[in-house]
C-alpha cells in the first residue's frame, strides 16, 4: 500500500480528533458527581424510615394518685430519646412531668400517677412523633 501525503494527513486528523474526544469524555466524567455516594445513600435510607411510637397503659382504670405504667416501643428514633406523657386538658394537649429515655432497643416504661378523676385521654410524644391516643379512667 502506498501512503500519500493526503492519506497521512487524514490519519493524523482522525487520531487528533479521537484523542480530543477521549480527553473531553474523561473531563466530563470527572466533573459529573457519582450518583451513589455512600453519604447520599445513607441520607436516603434515613429519610425513608418513618419514626413511630406506641403506648399501652398497664390498666384501664386506676384510683386517684395510684401508680400505673405506660409502656411502648419506638422505631426510627435514636436510643436515649426522651418520651413524654401528654394529657388532653380542655381540648389542649399538656405535657405532664412524666418522661423517660428510651432503651437501646427503643422500648420505654413510664411510671404515672394521675389525679384528674374521670376519663383521661393520654398519649406519648418524642419530638414531633406522637403515639395513638389511649384512655385511662381515674376513680
Amino acid at each position: 500500500m502506498i501512503v500519500t501525503k493526503r492519506h497521512s494527513l487524514r490519519i493524523a486528523a482522525v487520531a487528533a480528533l479521537g484523542a480530543a474526544s477521549v480527553a473531553l469524555a474523561g473531563t466530563a466524567t470527572a466533573a459529573t458527581p457519582a450518583v451513589h455516594t455512600p453519604s447520599a445513600a445513607v441520607a436516603h435510607k434515613t429519610a425513608a424510615v418513618k419514626a413511630t411510637i406506641t403506648a399501652k397503659p398497664s390498666v384501664s382504670s386506676v384510683g386517684a394518685w395510684k401508680l400505673f405504667r405506660v409502656t411502648g416501643k419506638t422505631t426510627g428514633l435514636k436510643p436515649g430519646s426522651k418520651v413524654t406523657l401528654q394529657q388532653k386538658q380542655h381540648g389542649t394537649w399538656v405535657s405532664l412531668p412524666a418522661s423517660v429515655s428510651t432503651a437501646r432497643d427503643g422500648s420505654y416504661s413510664l411510671g404515672v400517677k394521675l389525679g384528674l378523676k374521670g376519663k383521661n385521654e393520654l398519649r406519648t410524644v418524642s419530638g414531633n412523633v406522637v403515639s395513638a391516643v389511649f384512655q385511662v379512667t381515674v376513680r
